[in-house]
């Protein structure tokens, strides 16, 4: 039941503060300790793996590949982790952030089941139960974006759910075509059956879909439009659990699907792989430069960094996966971090428009100097996790002389020092264009509550920049068991692959 409990724990969650509706505090008090028993569920599991390599489960007794089947290899096992860490820190920020009119209209009920959705999506064995988990997803999060009802938010809204609506029919296209080719969609038992196929044009059909399926959910060129409309719009925390967490889960089933099913490292595969990490990269950076918001410059570079994640699944070799893993985890600590610290400069200033913010340095130099950590990390600055992160993954393509995205990972990260650079001067270095408003928080004392968590993730960021090599260790044993399908495939079938 292991491999299940970090889906039934949210799930639960979500009915016990459904039950608890009349209480507000007591829903506050489900809802953290729902997402501690999710951390301890997916440390448990981490160790599982540890101990004895991938693991997998079957519901109801039915063996692989007929029933529904839970898998845990190294990389599901930590994305489920960080998955719980992300979901203790955002909680506990709610206890400040979130109002009494968004918990009366289900915010924690529907976040639980967004995180249900989340954990399935890792775990899952079987490819039609991640469009099922993908579709738990879609429902909590798009009522998560338009609750409270304003119209920024119920536009932004719409662009999200209308472009993963495409991907959803995109993917169960894809996923028609696969079973009428191979028989089957459980995901190791199409590992073993599709390279025996007789039909390569269908393969590549297959491969292109479920690329552009993912590819939408990871929000990369030109499919991205989606994620900078919307992003900014929700309350604070909605937002940092979008950022850390949604476009990852687009990017994991990419990793998951490539590797395990194609051979990713086919010319035609690799050069568009290439091209969409380059493109993601230098698009998402662009509008990063040009925006005026807080959080419309931190969405945009959501979308920049997911290029850096393409770009090491294109070269797919071993230390350019590890690169990629390496990356993934830095990045959802740094930008569920800016988002936190976006939110906290909001409450100050009264507006998140850079023009009309300042002099938040001179008010609260504590808070500046929690920003400049995830912000010069994700600039790729030393000797912080995003240092370590870019230097990996320029490693992996300088290591097979792919000079043209080297060349443009150098200069995005160069725009994203620019662009975290201004940042820093508007909203925290230079004075307040005009006297702030005396608006007293109605949350100021809980304030400690959004520090707590913001503390937390910098000092994971400082850990992961310090302990990069044992990170970078276990990263590089990830990539090798992707690289090698057959441990994934025999810890499913056993002996009947």
């Amino acid at each position: 039941m292991l491999l299940f409990w970090p889906v039934a724990i949210p799930f639960m969650t979500a009915v016990l503060t459904m039950l608890a509706w009349r209480s507000l505090r007591l829903q506050r008090a489900i809802s953290v300790t729902g997402g501690v028993l999710l951390l301890a569920s997916a440390i448990a599991i981490m160790a599982a793996v540890a101990e004895n390599g991938p693991v997998a489960a079957q519901a109801g007794g039915w063996p692989a590949p007929f029933g529904i089947t839970m898998v845990a290899d190294w990389l599901s096992a930590v994305m489920v982790l960080i998955t719980g860490i992300m979901a203790v820190a955002t909680l506990v920020y709610g206890l400040a952030d979130v109002t009494a009119a968004e918990e009366r209209q289900g915010h924690h009920p529907l976040t639980h089941g967004m995180l249900a959705g989340i954990c399935g999506a890792f775990l899952t064995g079987d490819i039609f139960n991640m469009y099922v988990w993908f579709e738990v997803m879609l429902m909590s999060s798009f009522v998560l974006l338009a609750l409270g009802g304003e119209k920024k938010q119920m536009m932004g809204a719409l662009q999200y759910v209308a472009l993963n609506l495409i991907s959803s029919i995109v993917f169960l296209s894809a996923l028609g075509l696969l079973y009428g080719l191979v028989g089957s969609l459980n995901m190791a038992d199409v590992a073993v059956r599709l390279p025996q196929a007789q039909n390569d044009g269908l393969v590549a059909a297959i491969c292109s879909l479920l690329a552009l399926a993912f590819g939408i959910k990871a929000a990369v060129f030109p499919v991205y439009v989606w994620l900078p409309s919307s992003y900014h719009t929700p309350p604070t925390i909605v937002s940092a659990l979008f950022a850390g967490l949604l476009t990852k889960v687009g990017v994991y089933a990419l990793i998951r699907s490539q590797v395990l099913f194609f051979d990713v490292s086919t010319p035609w595969m690799r050069l568009i792989l290439l091209a969409v990490g380059i493109l993601t990269m230098v698009f998402g950076v662009m509008g990063a430069v040009a925006q005026g918001g807080f959080r419309r410059v931190l969405s945009f570079h959501i979308v920049s960094q997911i290029g850096y994640m393409i770009l090491g699944l294109a070269w797919m070799t071993p230390m350019a996966l590890a690169a990629t893993v390496f990356y993934v985890l830095h990045h959802i600590l740094v930008k569920t971090n800016l988002f936190f610290i976006a939110g906290i400069a909001r409450r100050h200033c009264h507006t998140e428009e850079l023009s009309r913010m300042g002099g938040l340095y001179a008010r609260y130099p504590g808070l500046a100097l929690l920003f400049l950590i995830p912000a010069m990390s994700l600039a790729g600055l030393p000797p912080l996790s995003g240092f370590w992160a870019k230097l990996f993954i320029l490693k992996a393509g300088v290591d097979l002389e792919s000079w043209w995205p080297v060349v443009a990972a150098l200069v995005v990260g160069f725009f994203t020092l620019f662009s975290m650079l201004k940042l820093w001067n508007e909203a925290f270095w230079k004075s307040p264009p005009e006297e702030l408003p005396d608006k007293p928080d109605p949350a100021i004392g809980r304030q400690r509550w959004r520090v707590i968590p913001v503390v937390m993730l910098a000092g994971g960021t400082v850990a992961f920049g310090v302990f990069a090599g044992p990170v970078l260790d276990f990263s590089l044993e990830a990539a090798k068991e992707l690289l090698n399908p057959q441990i994934y495939v025999d810890a499913v079938l056993g002996d009947r692959s």
